[in-house]
């Protein structure tokens, strides 16, 4: 475990030793009561001028941003503190900046909340339903059109029967019923019932060996490096190959990276997922208000998963633990966080050649970085990848249960009898703050063109590449177009390759459709972000989280939306790219009881970064490696 005196960079990964003594600063301030919860806590970065001119804050002044809230009042305040003292706190005004995250307690408590209710009672009676059998789910409210809710701390609670306690209770939605809870009173405030559904009585009991049914004969796979894995680890510091990068942990973002470079010229200052939104489309009266942001309202990192060798990593595996604290404050260690390994990823390159008879072969690697949470009904892996030509790639992986009801129609896919899957969207925003070869980058729009037949091109087979320079941050809020092969190259003007040509990295999205909902719908203005497939803005550091920094219950326009209308330039300047990509998922039947792994994710390429191919140097598989 790394303690406060051994440690060596103003990035390293948190430890338990910092947030105890966080905790006791609060505590010394009186911060802490109690009915006082943490529901956020992060290391609160150097600015990155500091950090690059090696000048970042000591051990002793490293500091650490805590969302605190008082569960008996709703009151909330944000502060950020060192290992010493408290360096600023402000009070939330939930009307405006939004409410805190949801926590663990107030998961705990929903149940008792519901049970002491006669509305919700009455509509379980209806239906024939034992409260003591009913898994309650308390779920972000977002913000509607309730002038009653405006300031309250407010979540919205479907109910699952459960016939036994190793039942899976997704399998069984009480359909046509939701109440509406105050935490902060811990009282229900509405319960709408349309009517008695019928629960699916189908299993979901995909850990039951009699529904997996007899296993296939598959053969062992074992993946070996009998000299050793080629990377190394030190302090958070990751060297591989060309490639040297730091990485770190926190609840809300999972696993970023930091200081990204290959052969010693740096790429990415600072790479995450920052927000995630998933948005349901089923508009009946239950349930049109679905949609979850499982990073700003739900700190989903908090959940990660302990890996396990064999299962989720295969190979020469190298585990890094991760800090963070409960609702206490406490520091709370999640073993296993965050995996690395190297992958064979098929061939590099390759040419035989007819005139010279030369037959050369590389095998490509890759150097996977990943953690795993999961969240609620969903299990979310986010994999990171680094190879060997200075590719880099982002795959997020999700699967786990798909959220169920019981009334499959318009909105939703019936998946197996009688239980309905409603359609919806997995939306993520990766931030990456560049630094391709220096920190003033621009971006470029790069797409094919078609050139009409006629003079110059009589048999029309000529086609263009059209780019466009994005200025400043209204031009800079992008569409993919999978059509015109659209992507979007970010370059260092500064900085020129062999051939004059300015050197940069090329993202390639996927070119999956951003946010369906409507654009004057809720969502659209609280997810503002996955409206846009690119969105581009001059670096600033509090500009972190593309949502705000409190998205639960906040009504709309920040983070994005509201700093781009300062229309800054981003031409030449110290930048930061936001890229919305995701999934639009219809379920399937196959998605049941458990979903296989769907994928998405995007790739940053170098074009032009380089003179030639980087990876001619990577030597030909050893004969005694090749069975």
């Amino acid at each position: 475990m790394t303690t406060l005196e051994n440690r060596t960079h103003a990035l390293a990964m948190t430890s338990a030793e910092e947030v105890a003594a966080v905790r006791r600063v609060l505590l010394d301030e009186g911060l802490l009561t109690e009915t006082v919860r943490y529901t956020f806590f992060t290391p609160e970065e150097p600015p990155k001028a500091d950090v690059l001119a090696g000048s970042g804050w000591s051990a002793a002044e490293r500091r650490f941003r805590v969302i605190l809230l008082d569960i008996a009042t709703g009151r909330s305040w944000d502060v950020v503190a060192s290992t010493t003292a408290v360096v600023s706190r402000r009070e939330i005004e939930p009307a405006v900046d939004g409410q805190p995250p949801i926590i663990d307690t107030e998961f705990e408590m929903i149940e008792d909340i519901l049970n002491g209710a006669p509305d919700w009672l009455a509509a379980l009676e209806s239906r024939g339903l034992d409260p003591a059998a009913v898994r309650a789910v308390p779920l972000s409210a977002g913000v509607y059109d309730y002038p009653d809710e405006v300031g309250r701390r407010i979540v919205r609670a479907f109910g699952f029967h459960q016939d036994h306690e190793q039942d899976h209770p997704w399998a069984h939605p009480i359909d046509g019923l939701v109440a509406y809870v105050d935490l902060t009173a811990r009282r229900v405030d509405r319960v709408i019932d349309t009517g008695v559904v019928s629960v699916p009585a189908t299993t979901g009991n995909f850990d039951d060996p009699a529904v997996q049914g007899p296993p296939l004969d598959l053969k062992p796979i074992e993946i070996t490096q009998p000299e050793g894995r080629s990377f190394t680890v030190e302090d958070g510091r990751v060297r591989w190959g060309k490639w040297d990068l730091r990485i770190g942990f926190n609840e809300r973002e999972g696993l970023t990276l930091h200081q990204i470079a290959f052969d010693s010229r740096p790429i990415c200052y600072r790479a995450s997922v920052a927000e995630m939104v998933v948005p349901y489309a089923d508009p009946a009266p239950v349930r049109f208000w679905q949609n979850y942001f499982d990073c700003g309202e739900y700190m989903f990192a908090r959940y990660a998963d302990s890996l396990q060798m064999g299962c989720d990593c295969l190979g020469d595996i190298l585990y890094t633990d991760a800090v963070v604290a409960d609702d206490l404050g406490n520091p709370r260690v999640i073993p296993n966080a965050i995996c690395m390994h190297e992958e064979d990823y098929g061939v590099l390159w390759k040419h035989s050649d007819m005139f010279t008879g030369s037959r050369e072969t590389r095998r490509q690697r890759r150097l996977v970085i990943s953690f795993f949470t999961p969240i609620g009904n969903y299990d979310y892996g986010f994999y990171w990848y680094l190879y060997l030509d200075g590719t880099i790639e982002l795959e997020c992986k999700a699967t786990g249960i798909v959220f169920t009801s019981g009334t499959p129609g318009e909105y939703a896919t019936e998946i197996a009898p009688g239980l309905g899957a409603p359609f919806h969207q997995h939306l993520f925003s990766a931030r990456l703050d560049m630094t391709v070869d220096g920190p003033r980058n621009a971006v470029e729009e790069v797409e094919a063109r078609r050139v009409p037949m006629g003079e110059g091109n009589r048999y029309g087979n000529a086609f263009r590449r059209s780019v466009t320079r994005l200025s400043r941050e209204s031009d800079a809020q992008r569409d993919a177009d999978a059509a015109r092969a659209r992507v979007w190259h970010i370059v260092n003007p500064e900085k020129t390759n062999a051939l004059g040509q300015e050197v940069g990295y090329v993202l390639h999205p996927t070119g999956q459709p951003t946010l369906l909902a409507d654009a004057d719908s809720s969502i659209a203005g609280r997810a503002a972000f996955a409206t846009k497939a690119l969105w581009v803005t001059q670096y600033t550091p509090d500009q972190r989280y593309p949502a705000g920094d409190l998205v639960n219950q906040n009504p709309g326009g920040a983070g994005l939306p509201a700093w781009v209308q300062a229309d800054r330039s981003v031409d030449g300047e110290d930048i930061v790219v936001w890229h919305t990509f995701g999934l639009t998922h219809f379920p399937r039947p196959e998605d049941w009881p458990v979903m296989p792994v769907d994928y998405t994710g995007f790739v940053l390429k170098p074009a032009g970064f380089f003179d030639r191919n980087p990876a001619l140097d990577v030597p030909p598989t050893a004969a005694k490696h090749c069975h």
